[in-house]
């Protein structure tokens, strides 16, 4: 349950900072600013922030372009930082789990718990068996303080700190709902990382973060074809918005290149139907500035054998205003799903 005005979404990748902000009105959410600033290659590494001051930077110049005043934001951060784990405990009432949780965090978490924030959340009661099953979240203190410190640089006041896999589903399930008897997978494609969730019975089963994404791509292209790494990234770039003017060696590499990528999502696929017991995939979706990659959405559906759709952003949420670049909204779009989530978080939140 949230209530309150809407923060600002912040999204600070491997390769951009992408913002936006909502507002609520009678028909539902409206974006009214947006904002997106590129990062030079390096700022970040692996989810370390190796170049704070270009991130700082990036913000001031983003907010600024954007016309945005409010400071108030909501961050993400995501990766090896993470630990998400479905846990069952016995059955007991909020006060007591309040503090069983930091017990049963030192069960599952492979780091030290003086190391890490933890937060949960109850995904079913079941009192005819006396248990109930937690979503259990760990993030390394040391990577959350980075950010909020980056954030508090560029003169910005974080409220809210999520993980990408939750904000791309919570504005799904804003769009299109969590079908109760259904399994599906969500998957963000980032610079860096792709992000997998698996929701099965309306809410998240497994999450699973693989280390190649839209650079590994790019690196590829430079690799095989020997060219510097911007022109490698206009290669791919113009093989998502115009892929019969690539050459065939440049298809070549993207399609071998996304067959890889496609593989590694499919062990995980494997491994959450192997150990979980839930039925097979009835979807694939889509989101992520690799997505619009037509060899990466064939390469999945092909070893998935199911369907695989692209996620529009903007499905329910409709633009509000001249402040909004229409061009920017339109060449960006698969990349605001992080953003867009983030922004749908309330500055007053509580937990049923």
């Amino acid at each position: 349950m949230s209530e309150g005005k809407n923060l600002v979404g912040v999204d600070i990748g491997t390769s951009s900072v992408k913002i936006c902000q909502l507002k609520e009105t009678r028909k539902g959410p409206r974006l009214v600013k947006l904002g997106f600033s590129p990062l030079p290659r390096q700022t970040i590494v692996d989810g370390h922030v190796l170049n704070a001051q270009a991130v700082v930077e990036a913000l001031n110049r983003t907010f600024a372009e954007a016309k945005i005043k409010d400071r108030d934001i909501a961050l993400s951060i995501s990766g090896q930082a993470v630990i998400i784990r479905k846990i069952t405990v016995p059955m007991m009432t909020a006060a007591e789990l309040d503090e069983q949780i930091q017990w049963e965090a030192e069960q599952h978490i492979p780091f030290d718990i003086k190391d890490v924030h933890v937060d949960y959340e109850v995904l079913r009661r079941r009192p005819e068996a006396g248990q109930m099953d937690l979503l259990l979240v760990a993030a390394k203190r040391e990577e959350v303080n980075d950010y909020t410190e980056i954030a508090r640089q560029a003169r910005l006041r974080p409220v809210v700190v999520d993980i990408d896999a939750f904000t791309v589903q919570n504005l799904f399930e804003f769009n299109r709902g969590l079908p109760p008897e259904q399994t599906f997978a969500i998957i963000n494609v980032g610079a860096s990382l792709a992000s997998i969730n698996i929701v099965s019975k309306g809410v998240s089963a497994f999450t699973r973060d693989i280390a190649n994404g839209g650079n590994y791509i790019t690196e590829q292209i430079q690799k095989q074809l020997g060219v510097p790494f911007e022109q490698a990234e206009e290669f791919k770039v113009m093989a998502s918005v115009a892929p019969h003017q690539v050459s065939p060696q440049v298809a070549s590499v993207i399609d071998s290149v996304c067959d890889s990528i496609a593989g590694e999502i499919q062990r995980s696929l494997d491994f959450f139907h192997a150990t979980s017991g839930e039925p097979e995939m009835h979807r694939i979706f889509l989101t992520g500035g690799s997505s619009n990659l037509s060899q990466l959405l064939n390469a999945i559906g092909r070893r998935a054998r199911v369907g695989v759709e692209l996620i529009p952003p903007l499905e329910k949420i409709a633009v509000e205003g001249k402040d909004v670049n229409a061009q920017l909204l339109q060449s960006r779009a698969a990349q605001l799903c992080v953003a867009l989530g983030l922004s749908m978080r309330k500055d007053k939140e509580r937990r049923l």
